[in-house]
Parts: C-alpha cells; sequence; structure tokens
C-alpha cells in the first residue's frame, strides 16, 4: 500500500513519463522492482510500462551496459514532491549521488516530462533537457507516448526519435508487471500545487 501524502496534492492529474535505468548489481532486477515499486507511490496510478532495453552506456565507457525502460503514469503529486519520492525510491536501491556525471549506477530515476510543463528550477528541469539526444529514452518513450507526442522545448517525439542513432539499443522483454486498475487514489483533498523548496538533483 502507498505511503500516505503529507504534502498538498495538484487539483488535476497530470500525466508524466520517468525514465528508468541501472547498470549495477542486477540491473534487470532493480529496474523490475523499481516499475513495481512505481505503482504504490501515493496518489498517482502507472497506465503502460515499456519493453526493458539494453542500451550502450552514455559517459564513461569502462562501465557495463544499461537496462533502460519508460514509465507512464497519471499523478497529483507536485513536480517536487514526486522528485522526493522517487529519489527516496533511488536511495532504497543504494544509489549514491556522489558527482560522477554519467556513472554506473544501481538506480536512476528521472522525471522525463511532466504534462505540458517546461520549467527550470534549482534541482529540477522539466522536460528532462538531454531527453530528445537520447535514443534510450525516446525509444521506450515512444512504446509508451500517444501518438504526435510533443516534448515541450525539444519537439515532436517522432522527429526527435528518427533523428537520433539508435545503434546500441536492444530490446529485451517486457516487464512482468500487474498495473493497477481502478481510479486514481486521492490520499487527501486537492489543495494548491506544493511549492516548497525542490530536493538537490544531479540530472542525468
Amino acid at each position: 500500500m502507498a505511503e500516505p501524502v503529507t504534502g498538498p496534492l495538484l487539483a488535476r492529474a497530470e500525466t508524466v513519463y520517468i525514465g528508468l535505468g541501472a547498470n549495477l548489481d542486477d540491473p534487470r532486477r532493480h529496474v523490475e522492482r523499481a516499475a513495481d515499486a512505481l505503482t504504490r507511490l501515493p496518489a498517482s496510478r502507472v497506465t503502460q510500462v515499456s519493453r526493458l532495453y539494453r542500451t550502450a552506456p552514455v559517459g564513461p565507457a569502462d562501465q557495463p551496459d544499461y537496462i533502460n525502460a519508460v514509465a507512464r503514469l497519471d499523478t497529483r503529486l507536485a513536480p517536487r514532491a514526486l522528485l522526493a519520492a522517487l529519489q527516496a525510491l533511488e536511495r532504497a536501491h543504494g544509489r549514491v549521488r556522489d558527482g560522477t556525471r554519467w556513472g554506473p549506477r544501481t538506480l536512476d530515476l528521472d522525471i522525463l516530462m511532466f504534462g505540458a510543463r517546461h520549467v527550470a528550477w534549482p534541482g529540477l528541469t522539466l522536460p528532462h533537457p538531454q531527453a530528445r539526444r537520447r535514443a534510450f529514452v525516446l525509444v521506450p518513450l515512444a512504446e509508451v507516448a500517444p501518438p504526435g507526442l510533443d516534448i515541450p522545448g525539444q519537439g515532436r517525439l517522432s522527429a526527435l526519435l528518427a533523428a537520433v542513432p539508435k545503434q546500441g539499443v536492444a530490446p529485451l522483454a517486457p516487464i512482468p508487471l500487474q498495473l493497477p486498475a481502478g481510479p486514481l487514489p486521492a490520499d487527501q483533498a486537492p489543495d494548491a500545487a506544493c511549492d516548497g523548496k525542490s530536493p538537490r538533483a544531479a540530472l542525468s
């Protein structure tokens, strides 16, 4: 069961896309377990998850290949509250942020898009600034996104996907996941969006 929400919720649910990735300590298991954990986020409902992909690392070459996926969910969590929940999940999987950019990790959870928001806050940029350049993001994103999806400030997903090199992105099996049914959970009455201090994040 999801933990109760401790802060205010958005008045209406927004569609969010989350990138999942790992390349250490049985990465497939980390990604599959994280996808399952997303189904228990408060005031949220996972509606679709892409298959797994094996991808070549970006950045330092002396690290293992990654396992990646993208999840689509509807949520009434505010962006910063969602980021805090994702970072807590990363820590539960042994993620340590030591300032190394694009280095190996047990779990990486990135908010790729949050509705049509186009913002740059301390610790959080929406949409993810590197999404348009990353085949390991765009390929699984195309599995779960509706036709004609536009990434704010970056362009139409179909055009971005056609332009990005896809070498090193290999499809694997679907994630064995039971998606919840029924209405979006409402953990407390709607309120204004949470605008407190944002968690610091090293977006990869």
